[in-house]
């Protein structure tokens, strides 16, 4: 089988990508795509409640996004530098995306804040990475909220205001360099209508990498590397997930990062394993999924792994005019834009 990137492509205006979140989160746009007809509907986010059924089983990323960004110079030159850290290796060092590369040899000293942090390149790694020491008096995570800023995806011109903007509100463990925007749209009234109504909210965690954002560079989408990002299922959500999928309940993943745990950590049969590790898992057209069977999740890049992922779950040709129907109605794409349920019928 082949797979092509450019069946995966959609004419995007640039107008249409969201630079600012909205006031109210729940106030996004949400379009309800019927995975077995294709069928089209639009609402409001907030009202989601009413596409969701007692039983039912939510599962959300509680990774939190860490102010990752570091603007600096190269000591003794002055030159400007920007440091993007990527993931931690071991205690003060880290994995990192230094620009410009070229001048951050092994060996050189970067300076952040007036001196309150240093680091020193200790090696270049793969894809031209760059392994840095960091060197600060305190407690590492008040420096880095002091002098970091979040690292918003390439697309995205515009300062953020408010950095927890792009954090959700069930943001817990600090690890990520990208958000898990389909929970964006959650305010903590919302996740509490749900509960009241009998949907089991469970947690697992994903730390999203910056290759959430790598183009697929071959033509043949099987021959694309994918990115590997670390996750954690614990005991008690494994056993919620578990319980809730034997009772008849659907396991409904808000976003690609809680779909990718739960098909990384799932056996044959569909059970959630609890396990912590790495995964490169790549959902594209052709996979059976285990676990999951709808998904909240936002509107993404054209000839996106993400994009096919959605596409795996409901059909390319479906997932492509639904697209087509987001752009005629002028909704919002990417991070801080509108959301689509992908769902098995809404009526039932």
């Amino acid at each position: 089988m082949e797979l092509k990137k450019t069946d995966f492509d959609f004419d995007l205006p640039q107008e249409l990508i969201a630079q600012d979140p909205l006031e109210d989160r729940s106030a996004s746009r949400l379009l309800l795509l019927d995975k077995n007809t294709g069928q089209l509907k639009n609402e409001i986010f907030h009202n989601i409640t009413r596409y969701l059924r007692p039983g039912d089983c939510l599962v959300l990323n509680n990774t939190k996004v860490i102010p990752a960004r570091l603007l600096g110079q190269r000591e003794g030159t002055g030159a400007h530098v920007e440091v993007l850290l990527l993931k931690r290796r071991e205690g003060d060092v880290w994995e990192t995306l230094v620009k410009p590369g070229k001048k951050c040899k092994p060996g050189t000293y970067l300076v952040f804040g007036d001196g309150l942090l240093r680091a020193q390149v200790l090696e270049t790694v793969e894809e031209g990475n760059r392994l840095i020491r960091f060197f600060y008096q305190g407690i590492w995570e008040e420096v880095l909220d002091r002098l970091g800023e979040m690292p918003l995806p390439p697309y995205i011109t515009h300062k953020l205001q408010d950095k927890n903007r792009y954090q959700t509100v069930y943001a817990r463990y600090e690890g990520s360099a990208a958000a898990p925007t389909a929970g964006l749209h959650f305010t903590c009234e919302l996740l509490r209508q749900i509960e009241e109504m009998g949907v089991q909210v469970v947690y697992v965690t994903l730390h999203v990498g910056l290759g959430t954002f790598r183009p697929v560079k071959e033509e043949n989408v099987l021959e694309h590397h994918m990115h590997s990002e670390y996750y954690q299922v614990t005991q008690e959500a494994a056993a919620q997930i578990n319980t809730a999928k034997a009772a008849g309940g659907r396991i409904i993943c808000v976003g690609t990062t809680s779909c990718r745990t739960l098909e990384s950590t799932a056996d044959e049969n569909g059970v959630v394993r609890p396990g912590c590790g790495n995964t490169e898992i790549f959902i594209y057209p052709g996979y059976r999924f285990k676990v999951l069977d709808c998904l909240i999740t936002n509107f993404h890049l054209p000839q996106s792994t993400l994009v096919m992922l959605v596409s795996a779950l409901a059909g390319r040709e479906r997932v492509l005019a639904a697209y087509a129907e987001a752009v005629r109605e002028r909704y919002r794409f990417f991070s801080f834009g509108d959301a689509m349920f992908v769902h098995d019928g809404i009526d039932k």
